[in-house]
Order: structure tokens, then sequence, then C-alpha cells
């Protein structure tokens, strides 16, 4: 009998395919002597549509809401079902024993599996491949070490009603939304609480108002000392005359050193990368996206194996893994790396519990570099800048701590203090690795001036002189400086990505994918590397009823899945929470007495129905559509070049539409010309005297355009 081996992806599955010594190629799977291994595309299966329920439901009504099935149905993906059925026909091959599943090793991978075994009916034994990455000898210990199949029964149910949760919510409350106000707006129960994380941040920065304050420093010449009124205070002044006062009465005086105090400092090496830091990291150092980081990470995972599984929320390593640390060095101790690790490989590596431990590791380990061999050269640009990153980050690991001398100062001159620091580098440790990228590790500031950090703490370290206590030293001169209060800053994606998982909104696996929903939607826009809502957004939250909102019960659903993924859960009772929630929400929304006013309405006429024209962002450049829903019209609103050239400038016209039909405008010269129909080019009498009307009486042509336009039609009617 043979193995049936189900991987995620066609790539992934003929790798596994290779390794398992599966030579003879099919359209749908590759077979072997002991294995026949096929793919998914991704999904194959997922839940029924509305309409697949009950036909009515093809229409949007509110009447119609909630919609709540009592059973969830299944339905194959029309666009993938060719691989669906050829999938099925092995499953039903009389020599085929067992199924394997090595989808990918976490919650979303185990729903495509078991979704398409429920569909084919699969009654046989099963088992299940769980790796960390894709190299050879990953796929050949994990196929040594199958796991029993119904080990991963929670983690399918918590996945089922994750998926289930999401439909129900989301569909709801968009579609009341969208019914009740007749536009398209979408909500869920991960990207609304984000919304409201992103609006939150807007309504500070707006009400925000800034205010004038001064700082005092005292210039000793070699250094320079922030006046500060004790040492509880942050060295603000809020008055100019106080502050200029203090400037001078310190001017032409002489200072004593009143304390005076070292202490040597260490920062141990940055731990190892969960995806969420990564993408992090890689949003403040390289200008990536979450789902940017993600997408290349998949490609160093799964095409050139040189990462582990990246999925993960752990930022550790487990005990076992121990013994194939230095092997990773090896493997990438190539170009820039080389000196940095071959120093490392030749003693014993300082594994701590802040590198290795089993108790902080969930279903995967932290991120970090396989033992494969790196050829650096067949890497594109953003897969070389990221794999940078996970490298140095992994030879951190086994580098000291960072260590400097701390010296704090305090100077007294009559009755005014000044307070300064200074920084004495003793050993570089970790941060040796990061050496051209010096900027690199300090913590973007996520709250600017309304964070309450002390404005003391955030004056940059200086070299200080030798001091001793009661040295006095001279005043060259007392400095005023006005500066004012800042509102706080906008999220980036680094700093969203921070209040995500702090709320727990999501997991690693989906933040950066509720990003890009919020960005596709118009709800939210980016810009120079910030994210703010949009027009759309800020009513959207305003709608939305308060409890979707929160962030907090989405924490709290995201950690009753989690506990049913480790079998501490009860699905049956989280689903009847849901149910309920979908239901009284949509009550609420019906019963909503706000209005809405779409943000992106323009002049413009819909040419069926009237009514005014929205523009609306898509993948394939803006459209403008009918902000009637039921009327459907919908055109680019990107100008069509034609062929056709002006008759006066000989630059391409544009294709226009008009009542009276399709015309070409050059837009510099306001030469019209209709466009006749297919089959000759002529156009009636009729068609000009009606475009002609159109034109002439629109107010925005001029009356030279109209003349212009009218010589036109004519020429072309008598031709």
């Amino acid at each position: 009998m043979k193995s049936l081996v189900l991987a995620e992806k066609p790539s992934v599955a003929k790798e596994i395919a290779r390794v398992l010594g599966c030579s003879q190629k099919n359209k749908s799977y590759i077979e072997g002597p002991h294995y026949v291994v096929t793919w998914a595309l991704g999904h194959l299966v997922t839940l029924a549509e509305p309409e697949e329920y009950d036909p009515k439901y093809k229409t949007w009504n509110l009447e119609d809401l909630p919609l709540l099935p009592p059973k969830m149905n299944l339905k194959i993906m029309k666009e993938t079902s060719h691989q669906f059925r050829a999938v099925a026909q092995l499953c039903k091959r009389q020599d085929i024993g067992e199924l394997i599943i090595a989808t990918d090793a976490g919650r979303e991978g185990e729903l495509v599996a078991r979704w398409i075994m429920e569909l084919v009916h699969w009654r046989k034994p099963f088992k299940r491949l769980w790796i960390s990455s894709q190299t050879d000898k990953a796929i050949k210990d994990g196929f040594n070490g199958l796991k029993p199949g119904k080990d991963y029964n929670n983690l399918y149910a918590s996945a089922v009603c994750r998926a289930e949760a999401d439909w129900l919510i989301g569909l709801n409350v968009t579609r009341a939304l969208t019914t009740k106000y007749n536009a398209q707006l979408a909500a869920g129960r991960v990207q609304t609480p984000t919304l409201s994380i992103l609006m939150e941040r807007e309504q500070d920065i707006q009400s925000f108002q800034s205010q004038p304050y001064w700082n005092v420093t005292a210039d000793f010449g070699p250094f320079a000392a922030l006046w500060r009124e004790q040492d509880a205070h942050d060295g603000r002044i809020w008055d100019r005359e106080e502050a200029d006062l203090a400037a001078s009465r310190i001017q032409n005086g002489a200072a004593k050193v009143d304390k005076l105090r070292t202490v040597e400092k260490t920062e141990p090496h940055p731990q190892a990368y969960d995806l969420t830091e990564l993408q992090r990291d890689a949003n403040k150092r390289l200008g990536f996206s979450a789902k940017q980081t993600s997408n290349v990470l998949q490609k160093l995972y799964e095409q050139h194996k040189l990462v582990t599984y990246p999925r993960t929320d752990s930022r550790y390593l487990s005990g076992d893994m121990v013994p194939t640390l230095k092997g990773r060095l090896e493997s990438i101790a190539v170009g820039p790396y080389s000196q940095l690790a071959r120093r490392l490989l030749r003693g014993t590596l300082p594994v701590t519990k802040r590198i290795v431990d089993d108790s902080k590791v969930t279903d995967h380990h932290a991120i970090i570099p396989t033992e494969q061999f790196v050829n650096l050269a067949v890497l594109s640009s953003e897969e070389r800048r990221l794999y940078d990153l996970i490298v140095r980050r992994f030879i951190a690991l086994f580098y000291g701590p960072y260590r400097y001398d701390e010296t704090s100062v305090v100077l007294v001159v009559g009755k005014d203090r000044f307070y300064a620091k200074g920084k004495i580098e003793k050993d570089k440790g970790w941060k040796e690795i990061y050496q051209s990228d010096a900027s690199a590790d300090e913590e973007e500031d996520d709250d600017g001036d309304a964070s309450g950090q002390s404005y003391a703490d955030r004056q940059p370290a200086q070299l200080l002189p030798p001091l001793s206590l009661g040295q006095t030293l001279p005043v060259k001169q007392g400095r005023v400086r006005e500066l004012r209060t800042m509102p706080p800053s906008r999220y980036t994606e680094a700093t969203l990505l921070t209040r995500m998982e702090k709320h727990g909104l999501g997991t690693p696996a989906t933040r950066a994918d509720i990003i890009e929903k919020l960005l596709s939607t118009d709800t939210i826009t980016r810009s120079q590397n910030k994210l703010m809502p949009t027009g759309k957004g800020k009513q959207l939250v305003e709608l939305v009823v308060d409890e979707l909102r929160s962030p907090e019960l989405t924490a709290k659903w995201e950690r009753d899945l989690e506990a049913i993924a480790k079998g501490k859960g009860d699905p049956a009772a989280f689903m009847r929470g849901i149910r309920e929630q979908a239901g009284k929400w949509v009550s609420e929304v019906i019963a909503e007495t706000k209005e809405y006013k779409p943000h992106n309405l323009t002049h413009s006429r819909c040419p069926e129905c009237g009514k005014p024209l929205l523009e609306v962002k898509g993948k394939r450049g803006k459209s403008l559509s009918c902000s009637d829903r039921e009327c459907g019209y919908r055109r680019s609103a990107e100008p069509v070049l034609l062929n056709k050239r002006c008759p006066q400038c000989h630059k391409k016209m544009e294709i226009r539409d008009g009542k009276a039909g399709k015309f070409a405008q050059c837009k510099p010269c306001n030469v019209i010309e209709l466009l006749g129909d297919k089959q000759g080019g002529k156009v009636n009498r009729k068609q000009n005297q009606q475009l002609i009307k159109q034109y002439s009486d629109n107010t925005t042509l001029s009356g030279s355009l109209a003349d212009k336009l009218k010589a036109a039609l004519e020429k072309k009617s008598d031709s």
C-alpha cells in the first residue's frame, strides 16, 4: 500500500516528492514506489456563500439579516475545482492506505487539509508531518517521525471556529452596514478594532494643541548640561521669563560638581525573531510593509530553504536544536558574515535561557537560518536584505552583552542645578554585528511627546572629561532654546503591529493581511510609511457598534481560540457566543440613526441614473462608480488613449463617454470628435446635434470649445 501525501502548494509538493524518491510526474500529482504526492492550491474548499443556503440571499436586504445558518456548509472553490477532483480521485485509489497531511504546520494549514478530507469523505488512517523548515534533512526527519493525525484535532477545531466566526461576524455586520447606508462598508472582528486604534490616534493628533516650552543649558566647553528644577523634573520650562532669568543667573558664573556617579551598564543581545518582530524590524530598517515581509520570507522558506518556518509567535529555540546551531553557523559563514560567524565556531557557543527555552516555544520555534548552503548571488535584492536581518540577529544571539560606563553628574551654580550624562563604551559585544547600522537598534517612539517620556531622558549621551566631586568649572555660556510640544506620531506598520500584538489582535500570520485589507477597502491610507484613516474609515468607526470597535473583545476571542487549540476550550460554546453577538450587532445597526456621507463623491453624474459618481481606488487604478449600489454603473477614471491623433497637435486623443455615445477628445487643444460605430465610422446628424446640444448647454465648456465641437462634428457627418 502507498501513502498519499497532501502538500499545500505545488512547489512544496515537488520538493517533498524529490526527497521521497517520487519521479513519475502527472498533471496533478507525483508518484513513487511508496508515496503519491499531491497538492492543494492554497484552499480548495471554503465555506458556502449565503445564496447557497437560499437564493434570496443573492440580493442584499436588511430584512434578511441576521444570516445564521444552523450548520455551516462547505463548498468546492470553483477556480481550483480541477485540483480538488484530482485529489478526490487519488483518495479513492485502492492502493492508497493512508493520508499524510503535509500542509503548512499551523492552524490555517490544518484547515486546508481537513476540509478537503471532509468533502472527499476520508475514512482511512491519517498522519501529520510537522516540520519547521523545508531542507532535505528536515523533510526526511519529519517523515521518520510522523505524528498521529488525531493529535491535531483541537487545532482543527480552533481553525474551524476562527473561519466560521469571521464569516458570521464579517458577513452580517458588513451586509447590515452596506445596505443600511447604501455604501460599501466592510467590518470584521479583527479589522474593525485595528481601524479603531488608528482612529483614536488620529483624534489625539487632531485635538492636540502645541505649546511652547524652553530649556536652559550651561556650556562648560567639552560638554553641556541641562537645567532642571530638581532630580524628578524633566527640564522643560513653560515660561520664557523664567528661562531667561535662569540663563542670566549663570552667566560668567562657576559650577561646582555636587554629585558624580559612574555605573557599568549592559544591554543583552536581542532575542531571535518571531514573525511580528521581523515585520517590525523590516518596516523600520528596510521600509518593507508587513505583507511584503511575509511574502519575501515565504520565498526564503519555501523556494530557497534558507530560513525556518515563518508563521511563528515564539522568540526562543527548543533544546533539541542545540546540536544543530554550529552547523547553521557554518552554513552562513559566507560573504559579509564569514568573519563574524567563524569567530564563534572556534569555541563553545554560549547557549543561555535567553536563546533556548522549551517552555516558551509554541507550535514553532523562532525564525533562524537553516543548515542549507547559502548562495547569496541567487537572491533578489529584497530577499538578500531580509535574509541579512535574520542572519545578523542569529549571529548576535551568541555574542556577549554590549557594555558601557554611564556617568551622571549634577552641577550647582548658585541655586540652579544642571544635569549631564556621559557614556564610555567598554565592550561592543553584540553591537559589533550592527556596526554599519548604528541607529538601527534604536526603538521608534510610538507616542511622541504625548508618551510621557521624560524630556531629560531623551537627551543624547556625550563624552565627559575626567571629573571629581567638589571640582569647580567655569560656565562659558548659558543658552535658552525654544521648543514646542509635539502631537503623538501617526502609526507606522511597525508601531501598529506592536499595538496589535499588545492587544491580542490577530495572529502573527494574519496581522499583515488585516492591514492590507484596510488599505484595499480604502478605510485607511499609507503616506510616507505612516498609516491614517480615510474619510470613509473615520465614518465607518462611528457607524460600527461600540463592542466591535473594542480590541479587548477581539483579544478575548483570540484567547478562546488558543484555548480550543490546546484542548482547554469549548468550540460549541464559543460559536454560540459568536452567533449571539452577530444577531445583536445587526439589530444595533438597524436601529442606528446616524447618516453616512461618502467622502469620495465627484462632480460627475452617472450617465444611467443621474446620481453622483464615486471615485474608487482599485488594483488597476482609479475608477468611477455610481453612488447607488443598485445601479452598478462603473468606468475607469483614468483616460484611455486612442491611436487616433489630434488633427492640430498630433497627440493621442482620449476616449470619453457622453449621452450621444463615445467621443475622442484632445485635452490640450479641446478638439472633440464623435466616434462612429464599428461598421463604418459614420455618424448621423441627429447624433451630432445631440452631442453639440449636450456640450453647448454644459457650463463647464467654454463657448469656443462648443464651437470647435460643432465644427468638428459637422465635418465628421459631411464625410
